[in-house]
């Protein structure tokens, strides 16, 4: 299977559209005047022509109220004019032996960094090369003028980011992920988010595929892949409607693309370096410190022109792996908090059992055929939920103890 991805400017003449041998379906994202508003997926048979009445068609179908919110927000709220009095930005690239992620993710950030020569660089970018076993990303950071890098030698992403926050000195901190790219929008999307909100201490954004050429990556996207929407969100201390607020700490974005005032961070004492610790528990981290963020009664803004695109897994027992670190790193992220925010026990027990409810009746429609996600990947996070449940966090945080003492 392989879906082909068509960005449409919806401003312009639509395409006609015929699908090649091979192909099984299109994925649109939508852009209007440059702002990404959008994001379908649907499958054909292979020949397929779409032609632009059926597209016009589609997209007014499913998109007529965000077309008419941004014709409404371009009559009524002034542009971003420029960036003069935006903060000053570090981007944070945490790596480990992916060399050629690392190149890919840095030609794109590169073309933003410094669009006009006659202008300063409109941030820093320090790459994080955590515990490497050889030298090429050394090396091909060293090819590069434009950026700065560093050896964090203590294995585990957390102690990365943490890495990067004693480095830099900038009043922001943005960490990408090296297997995202940056749409070219990115930086202005997070100038805009920033602009709006000041006051804000974290920033999240939309997270879109960079490809989808295997049924892995289908599969996944179909599901929701890293999409929290078009809409912007800003997130305080309550959420009206939202009983479980902010405990279900997924929903403010992905740790693929996340930003932060650092002094915010600074002061919350970092990431937690039990959390994201790599193939025992490979997750938590972002969870955990959106949630610290929002407890410290800090603003945390989501962003959807804060864009990258994101190479998901290919193989399905890379995905399947995913499903359970996504559960494993959940539910580490809720014991360490249920001991160490106890004003929130009660609501963090009833996440607990909405959770595995949740988990149960995706299972039961998986194995009737009424899920997107095969029983396998549902059970797969579930399993990663019970290991996290019961003891993994304790676990970690040995692990960790050991891993400071071999590098003091």
């Amino acid at each position: 299977m392989t879906y082909r991805i068509v960005e449409i400017e919806v401003t312009e003449p639509l395409p006609k559209l015929v699908l090649k041998s091979g192909e099984t379906g299109f994925a649109f994202l939508l852009r209007r005047k440059g702002r990404a508003i959008g994001f379908l997926m649907r499958s054909y048979s292979e020949g397929t022509i779409l032609c632009p009445d059926m597209l016009s068609e589609w997209i007014v179908q499913d998109l007529k109220t965000k077309l008419l919110q941004e014709n409404i927000r371009e009559e009524l709220l002034p542009s971003v004019q420029g960036h003069l009095s935006f903060p000053s930005l570090t981007v944070a690239i945490c790596t480990k032996d992916r060399p050629d992620n690392v190149d890919r993710c840095l030609k794109a950030l590169l073309k933003l960094q410094q669009p006009r020569g006659d202008r300063p660089p409109q941030f820093q970018i320090l790459v994080v090369d955590n515990a490497p076993s050889n030298d090429r990303t050394q090396n091909l950071v060293a090819s590069l003028s434009q950026v700065c890098y560093v050896q964090e030698p203590k294995p585990g992403l957390d102690f990365a980011r943490n890495r990067a926050i004693q480095e830099t000195k900038t009043e922001l901190l943005a960490f990408l992920d090296d297997d995202v790219v940056v749409d070219r929008h990115w930086f202005d999307g997070l100038v805009e988010a920033w602009q709006e909100n000041p006051d804000a201490a974290a920033f999240t954004g939309l997270v879109l595929p960079y490809e989808l050429v295997t049924d892995a990556q289908i599969l996944f996207e179909r599901r929701g892949g890293f999409r929290r929407g078009f809409e912007k969100i800003r997130y305080g201390k309550t959420l009206p409607g939202n009983p479980l607020y902010p405990c279900g700490a997924g929903i403010f974005g992905a740790g693929c693309n996340m930003a932060f005032r650092r002094d915010v961070l600074l002061h919350l004492g970092g990431f937690d370096e039990a959390l994201d610790t790599g193939s025992p528990l490979p997750g938590g981290g972002d969870l955990d410190i959106f949630y610290r963020v929002i407890r410290a009664e800090y603003s945390l803004v989501y962003e959807p022109q804060y864009l990258v695109f994101h190479e998901h897994r290919r193989e399905y027992d890379k995905l399947r792996r995913q499903y359970w670190s996504w559960g494993l790193g959940f539910m580490a992220f809720v014991v360490k908090s249920y001991h160490t925010d106890p004003l929130q026990r009660s609501r963090l027990r009833w996440l607990i059992k909405w959770w595995f409810k949740y988990q149960y009746h995706n299972l039961k429609q998986s194995l009737r055929g009424r899920n997107p996600s095969p029983p396998a990947l549902v059970w797969a996070e579930i399993w990663g939920g019970i290991v996290g449940l019961f003891g993994e966090y304790g676990r970690s945080q040995k692990r960790v103890e050991q891993i400071r003492k071999q590098f003091s």
